[in-house]
């Protein structure tokens, strides 16, 4: 089938066949003849890297009455970033409309340039949750006349926590528009909106709910903490073209791994939540022109990415969420390509993979880090090949070839390929060549701790002794990024990868903790699961009640995170403003 069959209008054919667009996707397949109706909600569950945004942005432009200058589209998304991208997207498809529209608004930029944007008309908006209810209560827009509102990354969205805010727009909007949501899983937030905001939606779904790509291929490394730094190198080495994203939990941890993958000579830069909006845009910009070969992520900044050619994402850190590695790993593999996901795991770790393999349809295979030899080989190789595929100019080394085949004609064909090999990669085979085992590493460390584990049972001390050392080994064992492995052990004893049923039924220990931002600040509970969560690397199961006053805000964590996370807290902004943070005395239990 092609897009000339749906029955858009000349303009969007035009666009279409302009971009490059042959044959629709799945997901383009089964949502456009539907949405071109206008007349239905509307459900569709696919990855990302589907073609989703051309599944509801052809059919929006085609609806759009262009001689109407009232908001009649609404497109919710997650980030900043993947505000900008739907809107590019948009205007790449309605360039051959002679008026059509289309504004995006987002925090991290002027909100007065936005307003007198707005003031001037427009068709579509395309909007992050947070700045469009500021506008709304500024009066800066109305969606009295809206039709349609789109919610892309809609699992995203509640991730992050945009629960309370998607209420509040809703609220402002027309009854009469009719709800499209795209989402790639269907977790039972989703669910619930589709059931209170939708009527008798029309569902599709490409490919099984809540699974990954099959084009991507699963593989993880076991490693220690304090060799995790050293085994991300030995895989970037080992993939001497890699193009790819470094998932990292917390803002500070991705701050760290770029800045020590700098001055180790890569070209890599962090994107997170503490960069300026000029600065995202600049390391994006680097990114998307592959001037930059790795992007080290925020789970959060990386969320609305959408890059060609990713050939890796590495997972630093495994998310808390299985549901989120189905969103990092998807960033890879896009448009039908194939792709890599690798995690770096610790021993302890593997059974969260096994979680996620219980949860979706994939598989991971364990794969050993490159020894230093391997990627020497791999390294060498990879030279060569370069050097056989570079382009002579014979018109500018003409007039040189007598002079240099002079100063060459005591050395033999191989010398001078020996000579000029080596030239170019000493360096890199004097970093490697008494490098290390990283899986022997990990295996005496397991044996070594196996080895205590039974001298402790031999005297009787195993009542949470091994408990404790394993604290302290989460602590000690990050000799580069300490707090890192320390956070990562914690994250490790109590997410609900390994826990789940058992934390379901019993109470858990809470504290409060008190931040000097509230209802006067414009904050709501959102904003503050999203702060917390980004900075602490917490998921939002990890905190409780949530109560914003007007000059302060009070958040319930469990108590084993209360300590990191007034570390973290104090760290971090919000808005872009700092604050204050304390934990108060108080504490309570809780069900789970």
């Amino acid at each position: 089938m092609s897009f000339n069959e749906f029955g858009l209008k000349d303009e969007l054919l035009q666009a279409v066949e302009d971009l490059g667009y042959v044959t629709p996707t799945p997901v383009q397949l089964e949502a456009i003849p539907v949405l071109i109706s206008g007349d239905t909600d509307f459900v569709g569950l696919a990855q990302t890297g589907t073609g989703k945004t051309a599944a509801f942005g052809l059919p929006l432009l085609q609806l759009v009455d262009f001689d109407d200058r009232n908001i009649q589209g609404l497109v919710l998304c997650p980030t900043r970033e993947l505000c900008l991208q739907i809107t590019d997207d948009l205007l790449g498809y309605a360039k051959h409309f002679k008026r059509a529209y289309i504004e995006p608004v987002y925090g991290g930029s002027s909100i007065s340039n936005q307003i007198k944007q707005l003031r001037r008309g427009a068709h579509i908006v395309v909007a992050t949750p947070g700045r469009l209810i500021d506008l709304l209560e500024r009066r800066a827009l109305s969606l009295d006349n809206l039709r349609y509102v789109v919610l892309d990354e809609a699992d995203e969205m509640l991730n992050m926590g945009f629960q309370e805010d998607i209420d509040r727009i809703f609220e402002f909007a027309s009854a009469e528009k009719k709800t499209w949501l795209f989402s790639a899983t269907m977790p039972n937030q989703v669910a619930r909106i589709a059931s209170n905001y939708m009527t008798n939606p029309v569902e599709i779904t490409c490919g099984r709910k809540n699974t990954n790509a099959t084009n991507i291929e699963h593989v993880y490394f076991t490693v220690r903490n304090d060799t995790r730094y050293l085994a991300l190198k030995r895989i970037i080495d080992f993939n001497p073209d890699i193009y790819g994203l470094v998932f990292c939990r917390t803002r500070r941890e991705t701050q760290e791994v770029a800045e020590f993958l700098g001055k180790d000579g890569y070209s890599a830069e962090a994107l997170h939540g503490d960069l300026s909006q000029a600065q995202r845009d600049s390391t994006m910009r680097k990114f998307r022109d592959k001037t930059l070969q790795l992007l080290v992520a925020t789970d959060v900044a990386a969320r609305g990415i959408d890059v060609d050619n990713i050939t890796h994402v590495i997972h630093y850190n495994l998310p808390d969420d299985p549901e989120q590695y189905t969103h990092r790993s998807g960033r890879t593999a896009r448009a039908g390509r194939s792709g890599i996901s690798i995690a770096l795991v610790t021993s302890s770790e593997v059974r969260k993979l096994r979680f996620i393999e219980q949860l979706t349809t994939m598989k991971f295979k364990l794969d050993k880090v490159p020894s230093g030899e391997e990627v020497c080989d791999k390294q060498l190789l990879s030279l060569v090949e370069r050097m056989r595929k570079t382009d002579v100019d014979p018109k500018a080394i003409t007039r040189f070839m007598p002079s240099i085949l002079a100063s060459l004609e005591d050395l033999t064909r191989e010398d001078i390929i020996a000579r000029f090999v080596s030239s170019e990669f000493n360096r890199f085979f004097d970093y490697y060549k008494n490098a290390a085992d990283l899986n022997s590493a990990v295996r005496e460390r397991e044996r070594s701790e196996t080895r205590d584990r039974d001298r402790r049972g031999d005297r009787g001390s195993d009542r949470g002794g091994d408990r404790n050392r394993s604290d302290r080994d989460g602590v000690r064992g990050g000799a580069r990024f300490g707090d890192r492995s320390e956070r990562s052990d914690r994250g490790d004893r109590s997410d609900r990868f390994e826990r789940s049923d058992r934390r379901d039924r019993s109470d858990v220990a809470m504290k409060n903790i008190i931040i000097s931002r509230g209802e006067r600040d414009r904050v709501n509970k959102g904003a503050i699961v999203r702060l917390i969560c980004d900075s602490a690397g917490l998921n939002k199961r990890q905190i409780g009640e949530i109560i914003v006053d007007n000059d302060s805000t009070s958040v319930e964590v469990e108590e084993m995170f209360a300590a990191f996370t007034l570390q973290a807290l104090k760290e971090a902004r919000l808005d872009g403003k700092k604050f204050s943070v304390e934990i108060s005395e108080t504490s309570k239990k809780k069900k789970r």
